[in-house]
């Protein structure tokens, strides 16, 4: 997990940018087509990603309406399997259909439903992917508002960052959660949603009974408390 700031380079990686998106939303139906000054915020966050220059972007959509709003903008979008039960299943069949090639080694997940994000933020979900032990990354930033702390509609990431730790240090996640984060004196941490695999390990994900999500976080786990997931700080 990494504390994002500053623009890492790409290190010879080639990355593809996946926004999941569907309408079926269960707390905010149409959620992807809702007009922030009179945009649709699935096209706010495919500009976003497009502004953070790490490679193309696609929006993995669910519904045709959503392929429409996005290519209206000049956008790319694919469309994948409504049913999927989660974003990760989501952007895994994007892939195999985008790329089938296996061009792109590295995909970046951002969920559709974050408008206002730094394409820097973007850009620097890779920096704990130059550690080669690490397969997965996210980022997380200090939580300034005591409130938030306690909200379950607020994430919350728990990492072995050191006392004082810097923006854009890399720590291993040990878990995330809805609930308050226990701990005393000391920063804590609001997950942000967004993530960078290397894609053996997204291809790695069982195709069972669990859907990708449960995989990935049971993996993301265990390799936070083995061989460490990088989760980075933002300030």
């Amino acid at each position: 997990m990494t504390e994002t700031a500053g623009n890492p380079p790409s290190r010879g990686r080639n990355p593809l940018v996946l926004i999941p998106a569907r309408l079926a939303s269960t707390r905010l139906p149409r959620k992807p087509l809702a007009e922030i000054h009179g945009v649709p915020m699935i096209v706010h966050v495919w500009r976003r990603a497009s502004e953070a220059a790490l490679g193309p972007v696609v929006v993995a959509c669910a519904e045709r309406e959503i392929a429409a709003a996005v290519e209206a903008e000049g956008g790319t979008a694919v469309l994948t399997d409504p049913d999927l039960p989660s974003g990760s299943d989501r952007i895994h069949q994007a892939l195999c259909r985008l790329d089938p090639e296996r061009r792109h080694d590295v995909i970046v997940n951002l969920q559709g439903d974050l408008p206002t994000i730094d394409p820097a933020i973007v850009r620097q979900v890779l920096a704990p992917l130059a550690d080669p032990a690490v397969d997965i990354a996210t980022l997380a930033c200090i939580i300034r508002v005591e409130a938030e702390r306690h909200a379950p509609s607020v994430v919350k990431a728990v990492a072995a960052f050191p006392p004082g730790a810097a923006a854009g240090s890399i720590a291993r996640a040990l878990y995330f959660t809805r609930v308050t984060a226990p701990g005393g004196a000391g920063d804590h941490y609001h997950h942000i949603g967004l993530y960078a695999y290397r894609r053996a390990a997204l291809e790695r994900f069982d195709s069972g009974s669990r859907t990708i999500a449960e995989t990935l976080r049971r993996r993301f786990r265990r390799r936070c408390r083995t061989s460490g997931a990088g989760l980075g700080r933002r300030a």
